[in-house]
């Protein structure tokens, strides 16, 4: 699969993301809930005794029935309304902060998945060669025309690149995983990912220096526009929670057959709670001080952010100019010199010990050179995970 097929099944499938999506509609359901009133009270009274006619139930000369309707004052609904969609804003930037840390984590294991291929690749290479070499030097050293003390330095040699494929496919293994479950697929994953593409993902440029990069991330970090928007949000509550305190007023009427001033008397119901005191001022308090919390939490996620994007960015450009001291044609010179140190050996122009210290080497400067470009993609990700617009290009 291409990084952009991974990425699309990511969008379709992964179950982290599907699951998040539930948190947006819910949040639609509570301002779908903040807009319905409560319901109109129906009450009703029948005589249960009448004491004159000595009559229990006396329906046909003594009944009465009420409506009444709870009518929100202080601007409670709208508040609540608002209170309620700010919620929904807020669901919103999770659900954005989840995806571009779903991404990041897909594309740095794309990248940690291709890498460790080639390792396999070449230190499979490598061990092909060195167990051919190997067997052959078990035959004559069984015939007594080499030493076996040389035998055991090119089994060492092979005992080491076993242990590196085995440190190699014990991290595939877990890549694999990893982006199983990322994009929802069963099957194995290949990154189909070519020289040329690898060079140019490589070699792009972020554009800007640390103080635009820092300045775009607080204009487009979802995680830090979550902790502004939760000052809005407070703020937004307590303006709620202090609109409690105005008393509402329950409005209704009444009818009654016989039990008022009047026959068949109707009645105007108005009823209001006597506000002596402030019945919700405890949590207008505490919605206050949330206020203050989540603006000391934006602070702090500002500097955070900030020093995190300065981090990320000297760390890429230190790893992208140690790549850059390493040019190609010396890239190329190296597996010259390996082609040529194998040649040489089979010829005898080489010593054993000349040839296994160039090969130990080898080995390590080959995985390596792998280990550094991975780390640039990876630091490049990370850039774009915290600053989350476009700025390689």
């Amino acid at each position: 699969m291409s990084l952009l097929d991974c990425e699309e099944a990511f969008q379709k499938n992964n179950l982290q993301l599907l699951a998040e999506q539930y948190n947006i509609n819910m949040a639609d359901a509570d301002v779908l809930q903040a807009k319905i009133w409560e319901l109109p009270q129906l009450s009703g009274q029948i005589n249960a005794y009448n004491p004159d006619d000595r009559k229990v139930f006396d329906v046909g000369h003594a009944k009465g029935a009420q409506v009444t309707q709870l009518i929100y004052m202080g601007g409670k609904k709208k508040n609540e309304i608002a209170f309620a969609k700010s919620n929904k804003e807020l669901a919103q930037l999770q659900f954005a902060q989840l995806l571009v840390d779903l991404r990041a984590q897909l594309r740095t294991t794309y990248f940690d998945l291709y890498y460790e291929q080639l390792k396999l690749e070449n230190t499979n290479k490598q061990l092909g060669y060195m167990n051919d070499l190997l067997a052959a030097y078990k035959v004559q050293s069984a015939k007594g025309n080499v030493s076996l003390k040389d035998e055991v330095r090119l089994q060492s040699i092979v005992i080491q690149l076993n242990n590196d494929k085995i440190g190699i496919n014990k991290n595939i293994l877990e890549f694999e995983q990893n982006l199983k479950v990322l994009t929802g697929t069963t099957e194995d994953i290949n990154p189909q990912l070519s020289d040329s593409e690898a060079k140019d993902i490589l070699a792009a440029q972020p554009f800007g220096d640390e103080s635009e990069l820092q300045k775009k991330a607080l204009e487009n970090n979802s995680d830090y526009q979550y902790n502004l928007k939760l000052i809005d949000n407070s703020k937004l509550y307590t303006q709620w929670q202090k609109s409690l305190n105005v008393p509402d007023l329950n409005l209704g009427a009444g009818w009654d057959q016989n039990g008022g001033t009047f026959k068949n008397e109707v009645n105007l119901m108005v009823g209001i709670p006597l506000p002596l005191w402030k019945s919700n001022k405890g949590n207008v308090d505490k919605a206050n001080f949330a206020i203050q919390q989540n603006q000391k939490n934006a602070d702090f996620q500002k500097l955070n952010l900030e020093t995190k994007v300065q981090a990320a960015y000297r760390t890429w450009k230190s790893q992208y100019d140690q790549l850059a001291e390493i040019k190609t044609n010396d890239l190329n010179n190296m597996e010259l010199v390996y082609n040529g140190m194998l040649n040489n050996f089979r010829k005898g122009n080489v010593s054993l010990i000349e040839f296994a210290d160039f090969m130990d080497s080898y080995r390590e400067t080959a995985l390596q050179i792998y280990d550094m470009k991975n780390e640039i993609m990876q630091s490049a990700e990370q850039l774009n995970q915290l600053v989350q617009t476009k700025i390689f290009y």
